[in-house]
């Protein structure tokens, strides 16, 4: 079946030059380019999970940010409220006070007048009480 003749040595050798061949022109470049696809595919893997790790990280610290904000915000809020009520409370309290001060003023002015009008009164009574006692006696001898 077999001939063991001197193609047989020659083919072999045809074999192991093809394949060299093979593997130096084609098989080495195509592995390469496997290989370098490969490490581009995995580095901007890599790259892609590092930048959204990034991303969610940078939320996460503006969320934290914005609601630090909102916090400090809202207690601003709060504090000018309390102050603003403050300065009500005593705005209303000086303005009773200075009411006050009016009324025991009028009140003090209206006595006074009170005790004028009494003391007119009872000149203009004693006036009018001697007169009709002169006429009612006649006139009094002045002493």
């Amino acid at each position: 079946m077999f001939d063991f003749d001197a193609t047989l040595p020659f083919m072999a050798l045809q074999f192991l030059l093809l394949a060299a061949l093979l593997n130096a022109i084609f098989y080495k470049p195509l592995t390469k380019v496997l290989d370098d696809r490969d490490s581009y595919i995995r580095t901007n893997t890599l790259e892609a999970r590092e930048s959204l790790a990034k991303a969610e990280r940078l939320a996460t610290e503006y969320e934290q940010q914005l609601a630090d904000a909102r916090r400090q915000s809202q207690a601003t809020i709060e504090a000018a409220q309390l102050e603003a009520k403050k300065i009500t409370a005593e705005k209303i309290a000086e303005a009773q006070k200075e009411a006050q001060t009016q009324r025991e003023q009028a009140s003090v002015e209206i006595e006074q007048q009170k005790q004028e009008a009494f003391r007119t009164l009872e000149q203009q009574v004693d006036s009018l009480s001697r007169q009709i006692l002169e006429k009612l006696l006649g006139p009094t001898p002045v002493r």
